[in-house]
Parts: structure tokens; C-alpha cells; sequence
């Protein structure tokens, strides 16, 4: 943290504005809320588990699994986040990349607010004020996602109410198709774009593969704890590889 402000809004030193106390505090705060929510949620599992038939075996489990699955997506992200320190500071790369975890969205948003004033991300006339209007857009964006979830959440629960209603099977087919298409799609989208796209989806779902297969044979449920941050792992190492041999994009 810097205990002298230099702030200046035509000064290029981003990083006296970026790391200032204030934006520290507002990042310590937002983590804060959500340990409470994990709290809460967590909680709130244990208590509804008898109710659905969990025991608690079985819910410390799916606590594990569930930390040991977000493993490897928290590695592809601190990874940017590294990359993005010396562009945004740590307080906003905690906040928008490292707690949102949408690097892609965040950067987009802050390349189009740098050039609505004519400047570039990194570059000479990068300055404290131009962080300024990047840093508003990207929270702007993620607040207006946060706005969009408490409005059409309680909507869209209501439809699967009536769903439910209707056919209970139904619900059950429906969020795991959703899910399935929706890392398919973001999966086939890359995969055009090089033969080292090609190359890592191909590594990543043989290695996820690999994993489900072997944990039923030798019976190790380990293993499906385990599968995607191997498989992430297998998907950078060939990623790593298929670029160093020339394969990736031109």
C-alpha cells in the first residue's frame, strides 16, 4: 500500500492510484461478504441435508470435492491475475478478476473504456484517470450482472417450480443438460482457433477421461475429486508444449 498519495489524473503512475487504502479496504470488505455467504451456505447444507437424504459422509464429500474442483479453474486465474498486477493493481485484480474470475469480460471492458478517451491499456497515455474510467466500467458491469441475477433468480425459480409440477424428472435433465452444452459450447468455440486449442481440449478431456474411468476400476472416488484439476493441469502442460513447437496461433 502506498502511505503517500500522488495522485495526479494526467500522471502515469497507476499504480499510486491503484494500490491506495481506500481500495484495499473495499476489496478486504467484498472477500469478507463472501466468507459469510460460504458460511451461511454451508450451514445451511448441513441443516436441509436429513432432509434430502445426505448424510454426513456424504456432505463433507461434496464439501471436498467442491473445494477440490474449484482448484484447478483458482490456478488458470491467479495465473492472469499475475499478469494483469501491473495493469490494474491488487485490490481491483482481487475483486474483478480474482473473485469474479471472468478475465476475458474484465479486460474487454476496461479495453473499451481506455479507448473512449483514447488511450491504451499499458501503454503512454495510460493514466490515474484513465484507470479511473477502466476500473468504474469493469465494477459497473459486474454490478449490473449481480442486478440481473437477484431479478431473474426468484423467476426463473418460480418456472422451475412449475416445472417440477408438471414432471420432477424434468428438473432433473434440465440444469445438467444446461451445464453440459454450456462447457461444451465455450469448449468447441476455442478449439478453431489453432492447433494448440486443439491440442489442450483434446489433452484436458482425455485426461478427465482417464480419471473417471480408472476411479471405477480401481474404485478410487479420489480420483473424480481429483479429475478436473488434473485435467487442467494436463491442458496447460499440452498448451505449453503444442505453443513452444510452433502449434499455437500466429
Amino acid at each position: 500500500m502506498h502511505s503517500v498519495l500522488p495522485l495526479n489524473g494526467s500522471s502515469t503512475d497507476v499504480l499510486a492510484l491503484a494500490n491506495t487504502p481506500v481500495l484495499w479496504i473495499c476489496a478486504l470488505g467484498v472477500f469478507g461478504v463472501v466468507v459469510v455467504q460460504s458460511l451461511i451456505y454451508m450451514r445451511a447444507a448441513r441443516r436441509v441435508a436429513p432432509a434430502v437424504g445426505m448424510t454426513p459422509d456424504e456432505l463433507r464429500i461434496s464439501f471436498r470435492s467442491g473445494a477440490v474442483a474449484a482448484i484447478g479453474p483458482s490456478l488458470a486465474v491467479v495465473l492472469v491475475a499475475i499478469a494483469l498486477l501491473a495493469l490494474f493493481g491488487t485490490p481491483a485484480v482481487l475483486v474483478r478478476i480474482g473473485l469474479i474470475g471472468s478475465a476475458a469480460y474484465e479486460t474487454g471492458a476496461a479495453n473499451v473504456a481506455a479507448a473512449t478517451v483514447g488511450a491504451e491499456l499499458g501503454g503512454d497515455t495510460y493514466t490515474q484517470q484513465v484507470f479511473a474510467i477502466a476500473f468504474f466500467a469493469m465494477s459497473l458491469g459486474g454490478a449490473m450482472w449481480m442486478l440481473a441475477t437477484l431479478v431473474f433468480t426468484p423467476l426463473l425459480k418460480r418456472g422451475g417450480h412449475r416445472l417440477a409440477t408438471v414432471n420432477p424428472l424434468v428438473m432433473t435433465i434440465v440444469p445438467a443438460s444446461a451445464l453440459l452444452a454450456a462447457f461444451i459450447s465455450l469448449g468447441l468455440a476455442e478449439a478453431p482457433k489453432s492447433t494448440a486449442h486443439a491440442l489442450t481440449l483434446l489433452a484436458a478431456a482425455a485426461a478427465m477421461g482417464a480419471c473417471l474411468l480408472l476411479a471405477r476400476i480401481l474404485h478410487r472416488p479420489w480420483l473424480r475429486e481429483w479429475g478436473l484439476g488434473i485435467a487442467i493441469v494436463a491442458g496447460l502442460l499440452a498448451a505449453y508444449t503444442a505453443h513452444t513447437a510452433g502449434l499455437g496461433p500466429a
